[in-house]
């Protein structure tokens, strides 16, 4: 029991054990030294390098136009803007769009990227859908039926116009559409456009007015639009109207007569005696008090002329030659002032035979 070689005890596990430990500790340090290099090099890559990469300037050295189809994603997209040589290759872009994942939405539409656009830029262009609008001007006095001709003329916009307001509910001005808009959705604009001022400006109206409703303001404002262009005039013409209407007079206003021969659209020559003598619903020389409906789509200016008229006793007026009119509370004046305009036009009409 007392042999040396079982009594001493046997040393070389532990030696193993021990060099075990070490070889394990090795590596574990070895992974958390790479791991806190990768997470020092991720965080040198997201707050140095790809911040200057998104906002680094495009390659594109003046403006380009590009159409986002709808439904594309941001690797279709990135390919799309390479194609157009407004970013140099698709790799940043998709990073960009992978680390806004959820909050990215890129809108579909046409756009105009500036020149040198960045990243950033173009991102945010998408993202806020600025897209390119397109202005689209309807003049003052225009008749429903010219405006239907302008739209269905416009390619630009798209779909058919099912649903014709009345005469006067198109408020004109320029209005600003992407390309494909409907058609039947800018009408729509147009006419809220016009209902909304015409209600605003019937409820500050002057008091004691002859017009009982806003319809009836709607159709003297058309005539008031259809005879002068000239703003500085146009609270005097309402006057010359208003105070008519008051007195029980005719209204005798000339384009109540060519809407009434041809809905509003251009003769091309003067009146005719026949014509003048021809009795329609919208003829003002022959029928009392104002016509059935507006003669044309009048601006929001006019409007507030037939609201807001002139404190004038006129009760005439006539052209002038000069593009304005001559305006006479009395018929003698007025007669003065047509011969003064017969003599004017007699005189064009020798120079244009010369």
């Amino acid at each position: 029991m007392n042999d040396p070689e079982f009594s001493k005890p046997k040393q070389q596990p532990k030696a193993k054990t021990t060099k075990s430990k070490n070889w394990f500790f090795r590596i574990f340090l070895s992974i958390v030294i790479l791991l806190l290099l990768a997470v020092g090099a991720g965080f040198y890559v997201f707050d140095q390098v790809l911040p200057k990469k998104f906002a680094k300037d495009g390659p594109a050295e003046q403006s380009v136009q590009i159409e986002i189809p709808s439904g594309a994603g941001v690797n279709s997209i990135a390919r799309k803007l390479v194609a157009a040589g407004i970013i140099e290759t698709d790799l940043w872009f998709r990073i960009k769009g992978r680390i806004l994942a959820d909050e990215v939405s890129l809108k579909a539409g046409e756009y105009n990227i500036p020149a040198k656009a960045s990243i950033n830029q173009i991102f945010e262009l998408l993202q806020e859908g600025r897209v390119i609008q397109y202005g689209i001007t309807i003049a003052e006095g225009l008749t429903v039926r010219d405006v239907v001709r302008l739209l269905q003329d416009n390619e630009l916009l798209s779909g058919s116009i099912e649903q014709l307001p009345e005469e006067g509910q198109l408020q004109p001005e320029t209005w600003y559409v992407v390309r494909g808009a409907a058609r039947q959705d800018l009408i729509n604009r147009m006419q809220d456009a016009q209902n909304k001022t015409l209600a605003e400006l019937w409820e500050g109206r002057d008091p004691n007015l002859p017009l009982s409703t806003p319809k009836e303001a709607l159709i003297l404002a058309s005539i008031i639009e259809k005879e002068t262009a000239i703003p500085a005039e146009r609270d005097r013409v309402a006057a010359v109207f208003i105070n008519r209407l008051r007195l029980g007079m005719r209204l005798e206003s000339d384009p109540t007569i060519v809407y009434g021969i041809s809905g509003g659209q251009a003769l091309g020559r003067g009146l005719r005696r026949s014509e003048i003598d021809r009795k329609t619903p919208w003829n003002t020389y022959k029928i009392r008090g104002l016509p059935p409906t507006p003669i044309a789509n009048p601006g929001r200016d006019s409007i507030y002329a037939a609201l807001h008229p002139a404190a004038s006793r006129d009760l005439y007026f006539v052209a002038d030659g000069s593009g304005g009119h001559a305006f006479a509370r009395t018929y003698a004046a007025h007669l003065r002032n047509v011969a003064k305009w017969r003599r004017i036009e007699r005189k064009r009409k020798r120079e244009a035979k010369q």
